[in-house]
């Protein structure tokens, strides 16, 4: 059986020529990340923003119009949203909830206004945060995001140079402000899960971007004499084929999570489809050019090796 071959072996594309063109596409989403962002805003879940949640199936058809008339009363019940999950008759209520609000009472209220309305009605799911737990959960997976990114940049300093660590880090920070301006115009909820997203998506990341740096440093030693463009854009169309395969099979992997994988489970996988693709370009557009304007010399390697043949 032949092996699969996306990408033939002996490509010979001149990314570094074309880094201005990654540059300007890294530059224009990233624009537009921060004007979608302050726009429209992040749609933070009950994780973050603190609230009520309700997961709930009416075995007859529901009128959304008529269950939100049920919560019209908003000096009860606060700002209360409703969304068809499904159909099933699925709905997802999600209700804001003040600092000071006992929320299991609202809960039982919520409950017995929906059983008196429909009487086959089953809850599939309820959660409820505080206010004060949402914004430690923020403070948290905010800390989780910095220190992952931070533990990164060491391991790819020591391991190679600084050059190598610093290009990783900036490759990541655009990775993650890319996903927030998804999470901003799609509307998915921004909660815990979407952390986890933007983490295994800077892991996925910075895993590419190592290949490629490992490929550089091997070819640092073996050229010692080539341009700096020419080892970049040797080392990337090497690597080039395993990027473009592992990025497809994963791309396929999470794409059939957010088809079968149901509502709770859609915005998770398809930000990882998302983040996957941004950070396969991100690998090799931003990470691997950018070493150029950070001093990096193909010689580098052969000034190690005399330094420490002389000592």
């Amino acid at each position: 059986m032949l092996p699969l071959k996306l990408i033939p072996d002996d490509t010979h594309i001149h990314f570094i020529a074309r880094r201005w063109l990654g540059f300007a596409i890294s530059l224009l989403m990233i624009v537009l990340t921060i004007g979608t962002v302050a726009t429209r805003g992040l749609n933070l879940g009950i994780d973050f923003s603190g609230g009520i949640l309700l997961e709930v199936r009416v075995e007859e058809s529901v009128d959304l119009a008529d269950m939100r008339q049920l919560f019209s009363d908003t000096s009860r019940w606060g700002e209360v949203s409703l969304q068809d999950i499904g159909d099933n008759g699925d709905v997802m209520i999600r209700v804001q909830t003040a600092e000071d609000e006992e929320q299991s009472e609202r809960v039982a209220a919520i409950k017995q206004v929906l059983n008196e309305a429909y009487p086959d009605i089953s809850y599939r799911k309820i959660d409820y945060v505080g206010p004060t737990v949402g914004r430690e959960l923020v403070e948290s997976g905010i800390m989780a995001l910095v220190i992952a990114m931070g533990a990164m940049m060491l391991y790819i300093w020591f391991r190679f140079e600084w050059q190598f660590g610093l290009g990783g880090i900036i490759a990541l920070i655009h990775d993650a402000i890319v996903m927030l301006g998804f999470y901003a115009l799609t509307g998915f909820d921004f909660g815990l899960t979407s952390i986890a997203a933007i983490l295994t998506v800077i892991g996925y990341s910075i895993n590419d971007s190592v290949v490629i740096y490992d490929r550089i440093r091997e070819n640092m030693r073996r050229y010692k004499k080539k341009p700096v463009i020419e080892l970049l854009d040797i080392s990337i169309n090497q690597t080039l084929s395993r990027t473009i395969v592992t990025a497809f099979t994963t791309v396929l992997a999470a794409l059939a999570l957010a088809i079968f994988g149901g509502e709770v489970l859609r915005g998770f996988s398809y930000a990882l489809v998302v983040g996957v693709i941004v950070g396969t370009y991100s690998s090799i557009f931003i990470s691997a050019p950018i070493l150029m304007y950070f001093g990096l010399r193909s010689d580098s390697f052969a000034v190690e090796e005399q330094d420490a043949a002389t000592a």
